[in-house]
C-alpha cells in the first residue's frame, strides 16, 4: 500500500501502452486531483532516490526523470516550466548557484 493511500504507483502516460505491446493487460485508473498531487510528491522522492543510487552513467537519465516530475508538480501548482525556470534564475541572481562548490561549516 502506498503511504498516501491506495495501491499502485504513478507511472508515465505511455506505460500502459508499452505493457500492452509486451502482451500483458495493465490494470490502471486515473487519479483524482488530490491523489495525483500526493502521488507526484511520492514519485519525486522515488526518482530522487534512484538518482542518488545511480552511477555517473545512469545519472543523466535519472536526473531527467526528476525533472519530468518537477515539471508535472509545477503544472499541478499552476505554473509552467518556464515560470519555474524564472524563479530559479531570480534565486540564483540573489543568492548564487552551486558552481563555486562552496561548503559552509558555520560562523565564528
Amino acid at each position: 500500500m502506498n503511504r498516501r493511500g491506495g495501491y499502485g504507483k504513478l507511472v508515465r502516460d505511455r506505460i500502459p501502452q508499452i505493457i500492452r505491446q509486451e502482451g500483458a493487460e495493465p490494470v490502471t485508473y486515473v487519479a483524482g486531483p488530490e491523489e495525483y498531487r500526493n502521488r507526484l510528491r511520492d514519485k519525486l522522492g522515488e526518482e530522487v532516490a534512484e538518482f542518488l543510487a545511480a552511477d555517473d552513467t545512469e545519472a543523466p537519465e535519472e536526473l531527467a526523470d526528476v525533472l519530468e516530475v518537477l515539471y508535472a508538480l509545477a503544472a499541478v501548482l499552476g505554473f509552467s516550466a518556464g515560470q519555474l525556470e524564472k524563479i530559479r534564475e531570480v534565486k540564483a541572481s540573489e543568492r548564487g548557484g552551486f558552481a563555486d562548490r562552496i561548503v559552509w561549516t558555520g560562523n565564528r
